[in-house]
């Protein structure tokens, strides 16, 4: 990557990271979705013993990546965390 020159420049590519983001998280929520189809219940919903392998795994990618695992499992838990009480808002207007 090519440093930047200028304060404008940096956030005009953290603005199109943030854009990047925005999509991705869209697919992921398409997909929370999906599985939420075939959860029968809410711990099923809250599986923790999955949200911390999902933790864990970003952790590694982060340190392989140079993102500080420091900053990836806050910024997971929040994710899931707000996933997991979009798919219980869900789970519960099934009922």
């Amino acid at each position: 990557m090519i440093d930047p020159t200028s304060l404008a420049e940096v956030r005009a590519r953290i603005d199109g990271i943030d854009d990047d983001l925005v999509r991705l998280l869209a697919d992921r929520q398409a997909l929370v979705r999906a599985a939420a189809e075939f959860k029968a219940d809410e711990q099923a919903v809250r599986a923790p013993a999955r949200v911390e392998q999902v933790v864990a795994r970003a952790r590694e990618r982060a340190l392989a990546a140079g993102l500080s695992p420091d900053v990836a499992e806050p910024v997971w838990r929040a994710m899931i965390t707000a996933f997991i009480d979009l798919e219980l808002t869900e789970h519960a207007a099934r009922k």
